[in-house]
């Protein structure tokens, strides 16, 4: 009986120390992140290891040189779960007015910020950029450029540069490139529907029975008195 006792409490021992060592993703709110000001140098904060090194080194130095030509400033946000009771929308106002507290500090800002749990988005930007970045085309960046890459397999990376593209494409007076290209497959002109197909089986069905209920007797029929003239 020892030898089970102690290893019913090696099992124990090892589930605990594994259960003290597995912690859910930490939950983010405006407190855990960097407090960054206008005109800071970091353009990308990635809290959920969503977009590559090499990718976040693009971004900055796009934001880096759309800021130096026009004075409007892109950050990105990708956190890994929101704080309870947070809404994505809420997180992005809370970074915006704490890292811009005056009307002057927000006015060229931008914002965008992704919660990698839930896949929700969030923009926010001051008075000074929505005449270039519309309303519509702010949406449009929201639900088209970012939602897209992320319903179709969680491509954090694509959804960032394609955002990146688009805000800096539009924030620098350049017409907007508009958001990506959905490709609808024509289902109809490819499948059969159902009741097409059940429709052609029936027939198919009849057709064979009619043969074989001809065809049978008849090859009963001479296989007892043989062919005719033979």
């Amino acid at each position: 009986m020892k030898p089970i006792k102690y290893l019913i409490g090696l099992i124990l021992c090892l589930t605990i120390a594994l259960g003290s060592n597995t912690t859910p993703a930490k939950a983010t709110g405006v407190y855990d992140l960097p407090v960054l000001s206008a005109g800071s140098d970091t353009w990308v904060i990635d809290q959920a290891d969503a977009i590559s090194f090499s990718n976040q080194n693009r971004l900055s130095g796009q934001f880096n040189k759309l800021a130096q030509n026009t004075g409007n400033e892109v950050r990105m946000i990708a956190v890994r779960r929101l704080d309870y009771g947070t809404t994505i929308e809420g997180l992005a106002e809370d970074i915006f007015s704490k890292w811009y507290p005056s009307p002057e500090e927000k006015a060229n800002q931008v914002i965008l910020v992704v919660d990698t749990f839930t896949n929700k988005t969030a923009l926010r930007q001051g008075e000074a950029t929505q005449s270039v970045l519309t309303d519509e085309i702010a949406t449009s960046v929201v639900k088209e450029t970012v939602a897209v890459p992320l319903r179709n397999g969680a491509k954090y990376n694509q959804a960032f540069l394609e955002a990146g593209d688009r805000l800096v494409a539009v924030l620098s007076g350049n017409p907007d490139p508009g958001p990506p290209t959905v490709e609808e497959i024509n289902i109809e002109s490819t499948f059969t529907s159902a009741e097409d197909t059940d429709d052609t089986s029936a027939t198919i069905w009849v057709v064979v029975l009619m043969v074989l209920a001809t065809a049978i007797p008849m090859a009963t029929y001479f296989w007892y008195v043989g062919i005719p003239g033979r």
